[in-house]
Parts: structure tokens; sequence; C-alpha cells
């Protein structure tokens, strides 16, 4: 509930020229320090100060990466609704504000630049394994339709890659996150997002053995295409029950058993598919109720198996045993 002591702390921390420019950079993406400094054209110890006191007052989030710290505007609680508020009321015809949005259009484009960069080095190997299963589109109108017109308040995508998961589902969701452990990742998705103009989803740096996510917080959690990597997959799945809400859904999609074992050795896939059977005993080991039978899309030669699970209600979160691996 708001009052008046958070009111007036948000007021104050905007109160001020710089701050409420650093405030409509952030209402229209996540940014860095060093990209902040670079549009504001302040030093970094003033900008950083700058966004101490935003984010003390809650107007602001503060988003540790590896060695960067990214900042958005905050999505909850009341100095949230004030931040937007804020926002809003930001002529958007100043002529400080046009120039700050226009630095903001070279910074985005640099970004995709580097995403560019990457991705043309990678997609070789990417496009050799998206050769070997069904086109892109089929499998989106699959997930579509699995997802369902059912409200999700809370969406995690766990290993989000290149956002698309997220990109997707924006319009079904009010807030979507996505983890990924690659930062190369993280900026092509980044990149992705921003290009599609979606400000309801995020990334953010994380290992899929131990979420940077509150215990049950999440409404529908998508694991998607990264089973097949992990020494662990009952792990995590596991920690993916312990964010779900009760009541909360869980997808994983991934290859179906196979034999193809050029994955392996050439593009480091720890698992060759899954069966039906041992991803329904690990939805048992993480007291997950398994829903509906498994959705297959064949193709040739990979199959994409897409499995459903809910948590009931009652249950505790479980948290898993191993450590972050990064």
């Amino acid at each position: 509930m708001q009052n008046l002591d958070t009111l007036l702390a948000g007021l104050r921390a905007a109160g001020e020229h710089t701050r409420l420019r650093i405030l409509a950079l952030c209402a229209r993406g996540e940014l860095s320090v060093s990209e902040l400094v670079q549009i504001l054209g302040q030093s970094q110890p003033r900008v950083s100060r700058h966004l101490k006191l935003l984010v003390e007052a809650g107007l602001l989030e503060r988003i540790p990466e590896g060695a960067q710290v990214f900042f958005r505007l905050a999505h909850e609680d009341s100095a949230a609704r004030l931040a937007r508020a804020l926002v809003e009321l930001l002529p958007v015809a100043d002529a400080v504000l046009s120039r700050d949005f226009s630095r903001l259009d070279q910074v985005r484009d640099a970004r995709a630049k580097k995403a560019q960069d990457y991705f043309g080095r990678v997609a070789d190997s990417w496009d050799s394994i998206r050769s070997l299963y069904v086109p892109q589109r089929e499998f989106e109108d699959k997930l579509l339709e699995i997802v369902g017109d059912e409200a999700v308040y809370e969406l995690l995508d766990i290993g989000t890659g290149t956002g698309r998961i997220l990109e997707i589902l924006s319009p079904r969701v009010h807030r979507g996150i996505g983890i990924d452990l690659s930062n190369d990742m993280l900026t092509v998705a980044r990149s992705n997002l921003e290009r599609s103009g979606y400000i309801n989803v995020h990334v953010r740096k994380g290992d899929m053995y131990c979420l940077p996510i509150d215990d049950a917080s999440v409404d529908l959690a998508i694991v998607h295409m990264v089973l097949h990597y992990s020494d662990d997959p009952l792990e995590v799945i596991r920690e993916a029950a312990r964010v779900l809400r009760p009541g909360g859904r869980l997808i994983v999609i991934d290859f179906a058993a196979h034999t193809l074992e050029k994955l392996r050795s050439e593009f480091n896939h720890h698992r060759l598919g899954f069966s039906d059977n041992e991803i329904r005993k690990c939805f048992n080991a993480a007291h997950l109720k398994s829903e509906s039978a498994v959705e297959n899309l064949v193709g040739d030669p990979l199959t994409v198996s897409f499995w459903q699970a809910r948590k009931a209600a009652g249950v505790q979160a479980l948290r898993p045993a191993r450590a972050s691996s990064g």
C-alpha cells in the first residue's frame, strides 16, 4: 500500500533534471551504467550517484550481470506506479529528451551490431541443427496452442537464448523474464526484444540450476531446448518447480530420444533427447503433476516434444542441493 513517506521519497529522488532524464531512458529499456554515461554525457561517478538514489527510492530496478549492472524502470509496488506516472508526464518534444532518445537509438544500434556479429559466428551451427527438425513457424504455432488463453501474470523462460519465446508470448503475459548464462546470447536477446518494441519482457543473467527468482513467484515456466545440455535434468526441473506458484505450470520442450551422435560430438549436447517416461519421472520427483499426453512435432530426423506439468496447491518450494555453476 502506498503511503506518504513512500510517495515523498520517490518525488524527492525524481525531483532533479538528470534523474528525470534517466527515468525517461530506462522506461524504454534496460541500460548499463556505461551506456547511460554515453547518452547523458556526464561522468560515471555522477551518473552512478543518480542511479543509486533512484534505486533506493524504488523507482528503478538494479540488475547485476557479470561485470556489468543494468537498470530499468521498476515494475512492482507503489514506487513503480509513481515512476510510470512521472514518465507519462514528461514532455516527449523536449529538446534535451529528444537528444537523449537519439543517443539511445545509437546505443541500441551498437548493441544490434554486436548481436549480429555474434550470431554471424554461430549461424552455421545454428542452421545445421534447425534443419534437423520442424520449421520454426510450426513450432511456434504449437507452443501458442499449448499455452492457450490461461492467464499468465509472470512468465519465466529458462535458457532464453535469442529471446524468441519472450517475443511470441509477450502479448499473452503481464510480465516475462528470460534467463540465460551466456552474455553473448543475452546481447542477442536484448537486441531482438528492443527491435520488437516489447517493454513487458526482459532478460537477465542466471543459471538454470540456481535461478535468480523468488520462490513461488511464477505462473508459467518454460524450459525450451536447453535440457539436452544439462548433466542433471532432474535438478533443472526441481529448480523450475521451486519458483512456480501453487497451480503454476511448467512446459518442457526438447527433443524426443534419438540416436544422432553428432549432436553430442559437434554441438556439445549432453543428452540425446528424452523419453516420455524419463520426463514424467522427473516431474514426479519434483512434486509436479503431469498434464495431458506428450505432444510431438515429428521432424526428419528429430522430433520435438512438449511436456506439461502443474504444481499442486500446498507444495513447498524445493531447493536444489547443487550450487550454481556460474
